[in-house]
């Protein structure tokens, strides 16, 4: 241990043996000897360590302070933008690779990372950072430690999980995720210049993450979707989930609270949904989901919001507006600075003449190295706060029971196919029927052809480290083992009629959540159809009165639930296809498919192709 003796600042080493963990020691002073950093310094829980870390990010000009007290910008380069899924990689043992995911041999996936990250903190500093992914002390609770050079990462996940340095000294785990992150070498600016040498590689075995030559948040804030995919890798282990899931409380009658998580893609309404008047929020993005007394109980990783600001304004998104327009802890990533306000794409407000961009100084002639022009906010531009400065966040967002689940939700972006809400007719078909079969409907603005189906298994087809049939197998087992399974239910806001006009308006979404959530407390009844259970109409008339104050005609109702059998059958054959490709898909998949294509089928030859709630 003598390097860290060597290297701590002042006070830092004795922080260090506090936590009398032997395989920390060996961890920070491994890395410590790789990284070569020239100082180490220990952050702890204390709000002096986190009012330092905040000053030393603007001293060393990772961020630059705005005109609101406490509001900070940071800028990446202008090649590093956004996640790296090309060198974003697994490293797994010789000749063991699940299908379906980038991996490397782990032998040489570390000689390579190690090779790149050597010397890499030279003439900097190594901050050692503890966070706690959960609760501490909770059953979903997982400790973990991040070593980077970069105080900007470090501020911004002190924004977004909770502190975790007295919870590691009071559990003393000898196994914990672990991030090393090299920010490599900087420009003027202090962004990652080396962008074609960024290397993202999981080691699943150890439980690690090596992050280098990047400072986007997405790959150097490792306890995002980076440890999702080792969550999921534990969970797989453990006989838990690891979800890409908000959690949220829908408010129903007489004062009851009812908690639902959601897994939507992107652009499916997920935000939107988790951020609805008039229910409270417990997390908008990651959840993990345990089996407490036999009913499933869910709980946020973190505590904060990185979220894409585009298209956020005072009138869309009234909640998280007037946090970022009163002081606090906020960091915007990669917005436009005009003399110390933020402007970012789609705020409502009159577009920029000029500014300050991750390109430089900004106006709006400029174009980049293609000759495109350079927008005055990137499309993926963020913002960092805490969920507990929002005025609709849920009191049980620390509570270390989580919360149980009423319901699940799986929503889509669909013009012709699932109706707008639904529910499944058990675990196992909503799991498969759902879940496993959701997909996002491309637009014509980001694809060039609309109508274009993306699959996308529980929205978390991109961060799985484990093959998609284990993933469901998983779920079947972990339904199996409950006493009381939450009801699963479908989402859909994006129908369409045949000319292109939307069925259903943007604030519909309130009235299907307060349906949901009636139903899971068996308050009303359904219709059964050939893909579960559809509202009746006078509930929800009922609903759009009372929650809405507007009318809700039953011409609207029978176009908006009515079954479209084809395009439902074409969905199932769409489906069953993607899994006839994927190898030890469990055989209920297909049965319960198969199932619902017959269904389909046989109300197809009873009552048509076009078939109204009325005729089932």
């Amino acid at each position: 241990m003598e390097i860290l003796e060597k290297k701590c600042v002042k006070g830092s080493y004795k922080r260090l043996e506090a936590l009398k963990n032997p395989t920390l020691m060996e961890f920070v002073a491994k890395y410590a000897d790789l990284l070569n950093p020239d100082s180490i310094f220990v952050s702890t829980d204390s709000k002096e360590d986190e009012e330092l870390i905040k000053k030393m990010a603007i001293e060393k000009g990772e961020e630059i302070p705005l005109n609101i007290k406490g509001h900070t910008i940071h800028f990446d380069g202008i090649n590093d933008q956004g996640r790296d899924p090309k060198n974003t990689k697994f490293l797994f043992e010789h000749g063991i690779a699940p299908e379906g995911l980038n991996g490397i041999d782990r032998d040489e996936g570390l000689n390579e990372i190690y090779h790149k990250m050597r010397d890499i903190m030279k003439g900097r500093q190594m901050i050692v950072c503890f966070y706690a992914l959960g609760p501490v002390g909770s059953p979903f609770y997982i400790p973990a430690v991040q070593l980077t050079d970069s105080y900007y990462v470090v501020h911004s996940e002190n924004i977004l999980y909770r502190k975790g340095y007295e919870g590691f000294k009071k559990a003393r785990p000898t196994s914990f995720f672990k991030v090393v992150h090299g920010t490599g070498e900087v420009d003027e600016r202090m962004a990652s210049k080396n962008v074609a040498e960024r290397r993202v590689y999981m080691d699943l075995k150890n439980d690690t993450v090596y992050s280098c030559n990047t400072q986007y948040a997405g790959q150097s804030v490792g306890f995002k979707k980076l440890a999702l995919r080792l969550a999921i890798q534990k969970a797989s282990r453990e006989g838990w989930l690891a979800e890409h899931m908000f959690v949220m409380g829908v408010h129903g009658p007489k004062g009851r609270v009812s908690y639902f998580s959601g897994a939507y893609p992107s652009m499916c309404g997920k935000t939107s949904t988790a951020m609805v008047e008039g229910e409270t929020i417990v997390g908008d993005d990651l959840a993990y989901l345990h089996n407490i007394n036999g009913k499933v109980h869910a709980a946020n990783v973190e505590k904060g919001i990185f979220g894409i600001i585009q298209d956020i304004s005072e009138k869309s998104d009234p909640l998280i507006w007037d946090l970022l327009n009163k002081p606090g802890d906020v960091i915007f990533g990669n917005v436009l600075n005009v003399d110390g306000t933020p402007r970012w794409l789609g705020d409502g407000r009159p577009a920029p003449e000029r500014g300050v961009n991750f390109s430089g100084e900004w106006t709006p002639d400029k174009l980049d190295s293609q000759g495109k022009k350079i927008d005055y906010a990137h499309k993926n531009a963020r913002y960092s706060i805490s969920l507990e400065k929002l005025k609709n966040c849920d009191k049980k967002l620390h509570d270390k029971k989580g919360v149980e689940l009423k319901g699940i939700i799986y929503g889509g972006r669909d013009s012709d196919t699932w109706v707008p809400v639904f529910e499944s007719f058990g675990w196992e078909h909503g799991v498969i029927t759902m879940g496993a079969a959701l997909e996002s409907e491309t637009t014509a603005a980001t694809i060039g052809q609309e109508g274009n189906r993306v699959f996308n298994i529980m929205s978390n087809l991109e961060f799985l480290s484990i093959s998609m049939a284990k993933y469901i197998e998983n779920y079947l087992e972990f339904g199996k083992k409950l006493k009381k399974t939450p009801p699963i239910f479908g989402a859909n806001y994006f129908q369409r009629t045949k000319d292109g006009k939307w069925l259903t308006g943007v604030k519909d979404k309130r009235v299907w959540l307060k349906w949901m959530e009636l139903r899971a407390n068996w308050d009303v009844q359904a219709i059964n159809s050939p893909i579960g259970y559809i509202p009746k109409y006078e509930d929800l008339k009922r609903l759009f009165s009372e929650v809405l104050k507007k009318d809700y005609t039953l011409a609207e109702y029978n176009e908006q639930f009515m079954i479209r059998v084809n395009e439902n059958i074409a969905k199932m054959d769409r489906i069953t296809k993607v899994y006839q490709g994927v190898k030890g898909t469990p055989q209920a998949v297909f049965d319960h498919l198969d199932a619902q294509k017959k269904r389909l089928l046989e109300l197809k030859s009873a009552k048509g192709d076009y078939v109204t709630p009325d005729k089932l």
